[in-house]
């Protein structure tokens, strides 16, 4: 089978399970409500995805696609989104760095109308550059973007309009929590087939991700302990029956350890000091810098490959630790990203939003929520699809 076949295998197996967005795909074949417009697409590039860009490109939008994350493009997906009139994509797996920020380039260059994003790669680079005229406004994914873009507002550097699709009580209390915590132990399942249930598992960062990894790994039997900066989060996650412990302590014990801070260099070069032989190390946070791998290496007298996905570190007293796909967002680089039906609300919420930024055509410019409206559309959309 061609891969541009297996992509479109994927794709129609995402969408037979994504009814609210095949509602709002039918609903936008008829209105139009892109007609004419080009969108620029910076998300992790893989079937669910591909379903909201060709939702996109159903409501009349030409559209310039790039991934959020070189190790998350699925090039199967690259192949068949690229057969569809209307929709240009410039993404690979593995792409260089160099190649990351060119494409970035080539999407700004395009002046899209729209620009629909994951990590706010794209709304920084144009606060580098100028924003050009005729921006309508951002539809951003996560936390992390959420952030960057709140840090440009404040910097008087954000011209325009952004919605933070994350900050939406569908998003974050679903996405973020089941979803993370799902794929992201399928990820680490797959590509290490070790047994979790009897290990100790130490989760950093007890936000909604985190809470979702520590609710997960309790499920598959392990003993789990937190790390978490602020008390409340902390006495959280006690009340709910985890360990809170200190970084150092929770290091020292676990077998796996997850990042989920969204904060860079949060295991460092003393941290890996303080590491279990052969413990499992993964990043479940948008970025690749929360386990810094540049200072894993300088330390390491030998790195190899252990397993497809994992490489091994080799510490001067012996120590062994083994880091999963290169520390990138592991559910992304090692699996197929959030179960469909998660994606599928949090896609809702991305095509509605990008409608709303089109339709009201002058937001001022700051940092908005998904209205309310929104949210409990999205709600009551999902429920139905329970009954």
């Amino acid at each position: 089978m061609k891969e541009g076949e297996v992509g479109w295998e994927k794709i129609e197996w995402a969408r037979g399970h994504m009814p609210l967005l095949g509602g709002i795909r039918a609903r936008f074949e008829r209105e139009r409500p892109f007609s004419g417009l080009v969108i620029g697409v910076a998300l992790h590039l893989e079937a669910k995805t591909a379903n909201l860009i060709l939702t996109l490109r159903a409501g009349g939008a030409e559209l310039f696609v790039i991934s959020s994350n070189p190790l998350s493009t699925q090039d199967a997906i690259a192949r068949a989104l690229a057969q569809v009139e209307g929709i240009q994509v410039a993404a690979r797996h593995g792409e260089s760095e160099a190649e990351r920020l060119g494409n970035i380039d080539r999407l700004i260059g395009l002046s899209p109308r729209l620009i629909m994003e994951d990590g706010g790669d794209v709304a920084w680079r144009l606060a580098e550059r100028g924003f050009y005229p005729g921006l309508l406004g951002i539809c951003e994914e996560t936390t992390s973007g959420g952030e960057r873009l709140r840090a440009l507002h404040q910097a008087g550097r954000l011209p325009v309009p952004a919605i933070v699709v994350n900050d939406a009580r569908m998003k974050h209390l679903f996405d973020n929590r089941y979803g993370t915590g799902q794929s992201t132990w399928d990820a680490i399942m797959r590509a290490t087939n070790l047994l979790v249930a009897g290990k100790v598992v130490l989760i950093v960062g007890y936000g909604w991700c985190g809470k979702g990894l520590a609710l997960r790994a309790a499920g598959l039997g392990a003993r789990v302990l937190v790390t978490e900066l602020d008390p409340v989060k902390a006495a959280e996650a006690a009340m709910e029956g985890f360990t809170p412990v200190e970084l150092a302590k929770g290091l020292s014990q676990a077998d796996f350890v997850i990042t989920a801070t969204g904060r860079a260099g949060v295991i460092g070069e003393e941290e890996f000091s303080f590491c279990k032989d052969g413990q499992v190390l993964a990043n479940a946070g948008h970025f690749g810098y929360e386990i810094d791998r540049a200072a894993l290496e300088h330390l390491s007298v030998e790195a190899f490959p252990a397993r497809q996905g994992v490489t091994g570190y080799r510490l001067p007293d012996g120590r062994t630790v083994y880091l999963l796909g290169e520390g990138e967002l592991v559910n992304l680089a090692l699996g197929d990203g959030h179960p469909v039906e998660i994606m599928d609300v949090s896609f809702a919420l991305q095509a509605l939003s990008a409608e709303l930024l089109v339709r009201e055509g002058g937001l001022e410019p700051g940092v908005y929520p998904v209205p309310r409206e929104i949210d409990e559309e999205v709600a009551r959309l999902f429920l139905a699809t329970l009954s």
